[in-house]
């Protein structure tokens, strides 16, 4: 069984809390593989606040990732532009099933309608799909459609989880820790608070 705590179990020492977050591994190499994991994934959950309701999440493709930050392209008439306007603090999850391997980011929203030139950038044919064309000869699901905006979320706060055992080891794991009481080692967790994401996002400009 495990040591026994010599005071009481709290968020800063309760090892089932704290085990995993990786403290050793320099940031250098965090931020490579974070950016790894989510360029692989690419298709992720934006989160917003709806008002009245509570937080609402839908499936969005990330159209560019400039180092923390994310873009996706979307139509103005869609909900989740009113629920920005209400309140620009947002979330981005990712998930990979097959590795166990998860992104959570929190970040700040901003609004672009389709003046903006990275419109233009981010358009391909097969975008059309999702807009329609409505037959007035504006509304064309084209590039020059005034539909299509952009949301650019800027990241404040991010965490990730990396994966380090295979699917025979993570059972492998699993299996010791519930024998022995310790806590299963199937992998880190890493976080990057505000003023790492600002170094960071330095480096891009």
């Amino acid at each position: 069984m495990p040591e026994s705590l010599t005071r009481e179990v709290e968020l800063q020492t309760d090892p089932s809390t704290t085990f995993h977050y990786d403290t050793q591994t320099p940031k250098e190499r965090q931020w490579a593989e974070f950016y790894k994991a989510v360029d692989t994934m690419k298709i992720g959950l934006l989160g917003t606040y709806r008002p009245g309701i509570g937080p609402v999440a839908r499936s969005m493709v990330v159209m560019r990732r400039t180092g923390p930050d994310f873009v996706f392209v979307s139509n103005i008439h869609s909900q989740k532009f009113r629920d920005l306007e209400a309140s620009k603090e947002c979330s981005i999850t990712f998930q990979d099933s097959n590795s166990q391997n998860w992104i959570s980011i929190s970040g700040i929203a901003t609004i672009a309608d389709n003046t903006d030139p990275r419109v233009r950038d981010l358009y391909s044919p097969g975008m059309k799909a999702w807009f329609g064309d409505l037959g007035d000869g504006v509304h064309t699901g084209t590039v020059e459609d005034p539909r299509r905006a952009l949301i650019e979320v800027k990241s404040k706060y991010i965490t990730y989880w990396k994966t380090t055992v295979g699917s025979l080891g993570f059972m492998e794991e699993i299996a010791q820790a519930a024998m022995t009481g310790k806590v299963a080692a199937t992998g880190v967790c890493r976080e990057f608070p505000e003023d790492e994401i600002e170094q960071e996002r330095a480096k891009t400009r």
